[in-house]
């Protein structure tokens, strides 16, 4: 429902909470993460004047990931490194900035910071050095400072003997979502626990360089927790990874997928080695990447959870590794269980869930069924039951499939969507009126190898694989999925380079989204057809949101780009509107 007075759009009411329709307020725009604005006046018609209003550059060049928040006409923003600042969210001009002094020179994950979150007269971060921040919002003064998690004591491994290219690896700790706030809890979680070697890649500009899989006690356990917004003390920790106290984390030795894929697995073999590996839950990864969605009226918080540790390599974690790949439920109040969805038991293709989880109605016979989407790396969207879990369809595939659950080979398999994705870490938005949602994906195809290093001396032979881009063409899929008809897909729109960054929807059926050679383009979101496009002067690999200012509609968005995709690199916050 929209309210107005004198003519004038005040307020939306959306199904997890009241939104001013001139703000951006949360990390998804709503808790339910729809990333759906009630401006209109941007339509299919007016778009195309679209202009730059301002142009904020913060002078930290950088991957750039941010979702900005808005709020009482300011604009908050985290940029690499974890620095935030505050601007005038009507003309850019910054207001105050913090300087993150991080605790550890190495990083995990790499700069990109996912966002923040704003609560009464706070600003939330969470920082690449795992520590959680809170600052006063109209000074950009510490309140607090915790760490969520410490460094672990080994940090990065070597191995010279995999040729000319650099071989690294770390299982340091980080944030990269952005925090979520709940009846005066700060939720976040922690990223890094999911150890995996990465090969520099030799070619000059080539994104996502080959991931190797190694055994190895290298890894850690993913959480989430809650801190008090006021004081900054934890209320409650969820281990990703389940415990033996609490089942034990090889689950029930499944051979299928949830939506019944077989999976190529010597389940007799893994029951068998079990014995021998009783510690590997304690190395077993599960990091979280993305911000959960919350339903307030339940109470319950929705997050994904990335994969086991170690990346690729099977040999000493037997079982499901529960709850790796999975979307996970837990009451926000007590950080409780109460179910999970694992998409890819036994993970050995990096198929993390990664893009955050969305939050709608959907209808099931002539019932309404409070709903949980996700769109996944496999690539296609899946439907929960948000109240036990249970899978209700799956969407027609948005982009092409090949040997997706194929085990590494000594020759190689090409496998698609494989760990780049399908949908990566981008949002998706959800348009409830029109009943579709919107996902920014890719078309990367890898080859899955398995190799060995020689024996030396003493040394034995060990194997390991390596999952490296093909040298072939990749595109970006735009994709519209139809709700109301359960799966298939409306509209397709290919784009030249893979999407990564995440969607905005109008109200008025306009959409957006950012692509890596530097556009922020609109389509239309009945058909797909690309209605405006505005060069950045770097990849815009961040979501875009919409406001109000001064009575006038917004577009802004963070022009960074990626280095690990290979896309140019920037510092800047571009907002567009109408001309006056």
């Amino acid at each position: 429902m929209r309210l107005f007075c004198c003519g004038l759009l005040i307020a939306a009411v959306l199904p997890y909470g009241v939104v001013t329709a001139g703000e951006w307020p949360q990390h998804g725009h709503s808790s339910g993460n729809q990333r759906l604005s009630p401006i209109r006046d941007i339509d299919t018609a007016s778009v195309k004047k679209l202009v730059p209003k301002w142009i904020w550059q913060s002078g930290v060049v950088g991957t750039f990931q941010a979702t900005p928040i808005v709020v009482d006409g300011v604009m908050y923003v985290s940029l690499p490194f974890s620095h935030v600042a505050a601007l005038d969210a009507d003309s850019g001009r910054e207001l105050w900035r913090y300087e993150h002094k991080r605790t550890v020179e190495k990083l995990c994950c790499g700069p990109a910071n996912r966002g923040v979150a704003v609560d009464q007269g706070r600003v939330f971060v969470g920082t690449v050095d795992a520590r959680l921040i809170a600052l006063d919002a109209a000074t950009g003064k510490v309140l607090w400072d915790v760490e969520v998690a410490p460094q672990p004591k080994q940090t990065e491994a070597r191995t010279e003997a995999m040729g000319s290219a650099a071989v690294t690896g770390s299982s340091g700790v980080g944030i990269a979502a952005a925090p979520l706030v709940f009846e005066g809890r700060v939720i976040v979680g922690i990223t890094g626990v999911g150890y995996g070697l990465h090969l520099d890649s030799p070619r000059a500009g080539a994104p996502l360089g080959a991931v190797i899989g190694v055994p190895g006690q290298y890894g850690g356990v993913g959480f989430l927790a809650a801190f008090d917004a006021v004081s900054g003390e934890r209320q409650w920790k969820f281990d990703t990874i389940r415990s033996p106290e609490d089942g034990g984390w090889e689950g029930d030795y499944v051979r299928a997928t949830p939506d019944g894929i077989g999976l190529d697995r010597d389940i007799e073999g893994e029951r068998a080695r079990a014995a021998q590996w009783p510690d590997a839950w304690r190395y077993g990864g599960g990091s979280v990447w993305s911000t959960s969605a919350l339903d307030p009226a339940s109470g319950h918080l929705y997050f994904g959870v990335g994969n086991p540790s170690p990346q690729m390599d099977d040999s000493g974690r037997p079982g499901d590794n529960l709850y790796t790949s999975s979307i996970v439920a837990i009451d926000a109040r007590t950080g409780r269980y109460v179910w999970h969805s694992q998409q890819v038991p036994h993970d050995l293709w990096g198929y993390d869930v990664a893009s955050p989880p969305v939050l709608f109605e959907t209808k099931v016979g002539d019932q309404t069924v409070p709903a949980l989407g996700q769109a996944s790396k496999l690539g296609w969207f899946y439907v929960h039951d948000r109240r036990d879990g249970r899978l209700l369809w799956k969407s027609e595939a948005f982009v092409p499939q090949e040997n997706l659950f194929a085990r590494a080979t000594s020759e190689g398999v090409r496998i698609t969507p494989g760990a780049a994705g399908g949908a990566n870490w981008s949002p998706v938005a959800v348009d409830t009126q029109r009943q579709r949602a919107y996902i920014a994906a890719m078309h990367m195809p890898m080859r899955y190898l398995l190799k060995q290093i020689a024996a030396q001396g003493d040394q034995p032979a060990q194997r390991y694989s390596v999952l490296e881009p093909i040298d072939e063409p990749r595109w970006g899929v735009l994709a519209a999925v139809d709700l109301a008809a359960q799966g298939p897909l409306a509209w397709t729109q290919q784009t030249p380079q893979p999407l990564v960054g995440g969607v905005l929807a109008l109200a008025s059926g306009v959409i957006f989204t950012g692509e890596g050679d530097g556009h922020l383009s609109a389509f239309d979101g009945a058909n797909g057809d690309r209605l405006w496009q505005f060069q950045c002067g770097a990849g815009v690999n961040a979501p875009p949101i919409a406001y109000e200012s001064k009575g006038r509609s917004r577009i802004a968005v963070a022009a960074g780009g990626s280095q690990i995709w290979g896309y140019p690199q920037g510092d800047a916050v571009i907002a567009f509107g109408l001309p006056d």
